[in-house]
């Protein structure tokens, strides 16, 4: 039996015109999450690539290799996108170079610190960039400045910062005086998308987040972080049965506190949904004790922890051994000494700002949930806090207080996203 031939592709109004617009040197496609305008530039950026000069490179930039591949690749290569062009699409994930269209197109990732070198060495006629304020101003100055084939174009995508983001204040707001057209997109922009699945990602993403990923606005961070947690209703007093103990987060401290965090995951509820709760802590401050520990110690400690934490915690809790154990990035040393005592952990994500969403979003959309043992996180929670200063230059930084447990929890929740994820589906 054949294979049936995926539906086209429709487009909305705003995709359509900002494809046929797109015609200055910069053309910069920003807003929501899901709005449709990463499919409308890469749309047309295959139409630059198929009449684009030839006397200069080609080059596709994002923030890494792997943002590459899920963000421009996997669009570009499904056929109920590009249709039969998507077997034109030649590229192998991590490659240094893809074939599109019979062009050699150059695949450059902003953070790897020996790609500035090779886009120093290019003259470019076309440029297509992921994520556009991720990248750092002296990249981007420089990918600009090798755009000097007559005729050469850049299309970028990016969703929304903070409102003083050199991208915005230095190009956006600037578009009347430069050679830039911008296209702003909302999530409802987007009509192909489902209207429940719509629904569900507008009450997932809460106050900064909901601003800048549903609204598309260019916002700053400000206030309390966590500004969506309500003790009344995420904290509990009683666990439920736990269908898998998941995760145990770990933020090192020598000076400053140690903190661990043990994630589970819940049977499902009487409405058919799972939860994650934060289930049990310890906590190691080294001033109120007035020793430090060494690494062996601190393994030692968390061995006898998990080994008598109360069943009342749920069937199976006394000597759990989660899953995964995620660990502060920074305590290699510490990490090692796990290995050697038996536990396999793994260095945690420490995408401060993606896993601060992770969190915000569990939040939000009430998924987790926290016993009242857990009091590092209780007592930090409140008072996490941006840092109006830093926000004031466009950076989205926490203040640096009284973190730990929140830092050990976003390792373990950001880390293991994939692992959890399809266990929040209701079951029925």
């Amino acid at each position: 039996m054949s294979t049936p031939a995926p539906s086209p592709l429709t487009l909305s109004p705003k995709q359509e015109r900002s494809i046929a617009e797109s015609t200055a040197r910069l053309n910069i496609w920003s807003g929501a999450i899901r709005s449709g305008k990463t499919i409308a530039s890469l749309l047309r950026w295959l139409i630059y690539i198929a009449q684009a000069p030839r006397g200069g490179s080609l080059v596709i930039v994002g923030k890494t290799s792997d943002t590459i591949a899920r963000n421009v690749f996997d669009p570009l290569t499904d056929p109920a996108i590009t249709g039969p062009v998507a077997r034109r699409i030649i590229y192998t994930r991590g490659a240094p170079t893809a074939n599109i269209l019979g062009r050699r197109v150059e695949i450059i990732s902003s953070n790897d610190a020996r790609s500035e070198n090779r886009l120093r060495g290019m003259t470019c006629a076309g440029a297509y960039v992921d994520e556009a304020t991720l990248i750092e101003r002296e990249f981007w100055d420089q990918l600009l400045a090798r755009l000097s084939v007559k005729d050469a174009k850049l299309f970028a995508t990016t969703n929304p910062d903070a409102p003083n983001h050199w991208l915005k204040r230095q190009f956006l707001d600037r578009r009347h005086e430069l050679d830039l057209r911008h296209w702003h997109f909302t999530l409802d922009d987007n009509k192909a998308l489902d209207p429940a699945y719509v629904k569900a990602l507008k009450a997932e993403y809460q106050g900064l987040w909901y601003k800048r990923f549903i609204l598309g606005q260019w916002v700053m961070a400000e206030g309390a972080i966590y500004d969506m947690f309500d003790p009344d209703r995420h904290v509990v007093d009683v666990l439920p049965p736990m269908e898998r103990w998941l995760t145990l987060g770990i933020d090192y401290g020598t000076v400053n506190p140690f903190d661990a965090i043990l994630v589970g995951v819940s049977t499902p509820d009487n409405t058919g949904q799972r939860r994650i709760y934060l289930a049990s802590e310890f906590r190691w401050d080294s001033r109120a004790e007035r020793r430090q520990l060494t690494d062996a110690e601190y393994s030692q400690k968390l061995t006898d922890w998990l080994d008598n934490i109360p069943d009342t915690y749920g069937p199976g809790t006394r000597g759990v051994r989660p899953q995964w154990v995620v660990v502060d990035p920074s305590a290699a040393s510490f990490i090692t000494q796990l290995h050697r005592d038996g536990f396999t952990p793994t260095m945690g994500d420490n995408s401060v700002n993606d896993g601060i969403r992770t969190v915000s979003n569990l939040l939000g959309a009430d998924h987790l949930r926290v016993h009242r043992s857990v009091s590092g996180f209780l007592d930090e929670v409140g008072s996490y806090a941006w840092d109006d200063k830093r926000a004031e230059k466009g950076e989205d930084v926490p203040v640096k207080v009284d973190d730990h447990a929140l830092d050990a929890t976003r390792y373990a929740l950001h880390t293991t996203q994939a692992a959890w994820l399809p266990l929040l589906q209701p079951v029925f």
